[in-house]
């Protein structure tokens, strides 16, 4: 194919012109570049780490593929719970890891084939950069990026796509202690003998839960006062106890005050109550923040917020016309399935269309087993908007596929609007709660009444069919 670029020319400039530039390759940006080499145009793209972004690489799919093997070994002990003898179960941990590592690398090597093989990317193994230093000469409304290797590229559009890093605590002794992060805790060797978890939150719990089930002892230690702290209470209370049932060891409302290696080699955290616990393993799971600092944004005007995310429009346009941010960057949702939303949605509009961020409603899912589906409004966000509402939960254990499945653990919890009939939000702790959550979803995408959900007809036994159950328990919220 013969690439033929439609932006303007740059007389007398040494630059590299193409139509469009991207920093950063992740979830986000597929569908974007896309759109631009699909008809002939030519664009640059920017990564100094592995293609694919964090879900591919130290996201998603790596946790969740050895998540799966958490699950089977679970389940594998359960095993006479269903009438069915095992034996002593095990877990090879290096076959876990490679396991993950083969799947991760067909992914990852055919983002790079497709990087380097599509005549109309310019792929740079180098961080980029947005530099306001550009020749008298260059046409109004274009963007130079520079690369770390010197060499400078210019568009028109420019978008941005640096994700988001763990975040470090400002803590007595960490920096002088080993400690794993999302992404080297992935690649570990050896099993811990004891994983202390500082985080309570989706990270934290998800591998706490998860080294749990290979054999490790874990220690979750939160400061705030719950786990999961900005879900609904009962949430919280629920994944407390039946984390607390498979051994975890949880610390809530524990600041640390110290962390330092032991006398054995391994790790000693000190709360703030001076209680010591000693591990072998520390993973860090206090958060995340953006990757802004270090991209020229301040330099060419573009704005970020206090805490460092790029201030956008619905239609992810920054505070300088022709760049553009997408993905975790942008703070309009930390997921995977929210930045590949974000390539859809500006693939749609660089094709004429008017799809919005401003039009989806948050839907997301905690990957503890059994998982949290959520989306929409919790119960203290309806009470702080003065919705006159009803309320239903409903227990996993009443649910017939849960009780055939002898996976009862969790409950249901979903808000409705009293006046317009409208779903306001739901929580879904329960098994299958990440799918059966995207019904509800779906409805509320779609502003459909409640009594949608209430009056179709469900599959038995599944745990979908529950829904027009669980909404005859509607009650006026207090």
């Amino acid at each position: 194919m013969t690439i033929t670029s439609t932006a303007p020319a740059i007389p007398g400039a040494d630059l590299t012109l193409v139509d469009a530039i991207v920093i950063g390759v992740g979830q986000a940006v597929g569908n974007v570049i896309s759109s631009y080499t699909a008809d002939g145009r030519r664009v640059a793209v920017f990564e100094s780490d592995k293609p694919g972004g964090t879900c591919l690489n130290r996201g998603c799919r790596p946790t969740k593929a050895m998540r799966a093997s958490a699950r089977i070994a679970h389940l594998a002990r359960r095993a006479a719970d269903y009438g069915v003898g095992t034996g002593e179960v095990t877990v090879d941990f290096p076959a876990v890891v490679a396991r993950k590592d083969e799947m991760i690398d067909a992914w990852a090597a055919g983002t790079v084939e497709w990087l380097t093989t599509d005549p109309g990317i310019d792929y740079r193994h180098v961080a980029g950069r947005l530099v306001a230093d550009v020749p008298d000469d260059l046409a109004a409304g274009l963007h130079v990026v520079e690369g770390a290797d010197g060499r400078r590229v210019v568009a028109p559009t420019v978008w941005l796509n640096t994700g988001t890093s763990p975040v470090v605590p400002q803590i007595e002794g960490l920096d002088a202690v080993p400690h794993l992060d999302n992404d080297s805790i992935l690649h570990l060797s050896e099993l811990p003998e004891h994983l202390i978890v500082l985080g309570g939150n989706y990270i934290g719990l998800e591998f706490g839960q998860m080294f749990s089930r290979f054999g490790s002892t874990v220690t979750v230690i939160e400061r705030g006062a719950r786990l999961a702290g900005r879900e609904e209470p009962e949430v919280s209370e629920e994944l407390r106890r039946f984390l607390a049932a498979e051994g975890l060891d949880i610390r809530t409302g524990a600041g640390v005050s110290r962390v330092s290696k032991s006398e054995t080699g391994g790790i000693v955290v000190t709360l703030d109550d001076a209680d010591e616990i000693a591990g072998s393993h520390l993973l860090l799971a206090v958060g995340r923040h953006p990757n802004t600092r270090d991209i020229g944004l301040a330099d060419v005007g573009v704005e970020t917020d206090k805490r460092g995310y790029v201030i956008v429009d619905d239609h992810f346009a920054t505070t300088v016309p022709g760049i553009f941010a997408v993905g975790d960057i942008n703070g309009r949702g930390a997921f995977t399935h929210t930045s590949y939303a974000d390539g859809e949605i500006a693939a749609d509009n660089l094709a004429g269309g008017e799809r919005s961020a401003g039009e989806r409603i948050m839907t997301y899912a905690m990957f503890t087993d059994p998982p949290l589906g959520r989306v929409g409004s919790t119960e203290a966000e309806v009470r702080d908007a003065g919705i006159n509402a009803l309320v239903a939960t409903y227990e996993m254990k009443n649910v017939t596929k849960a009780v055939l499945d002898s996976e009862t653990d969790g409950f249901v919890k979903i808000l409705v609007d009293a006046d317009t009939d409208q779903i306001l939000g739901a929580s879904f702790l329960g098994l299958f709660g990440d799918e059966v959550v995207q019904i509800v979803s779906a409805l509320m995408h779609a502003q459909a009444p409640r009594r949608i959900l209430q009056e179709m007809l469900p599959i038995h036994p599944t745990v979908g069919e529950f829904w027009p159950t669980i909404l005859k328990g509607l009650k006026p919220l207090d």
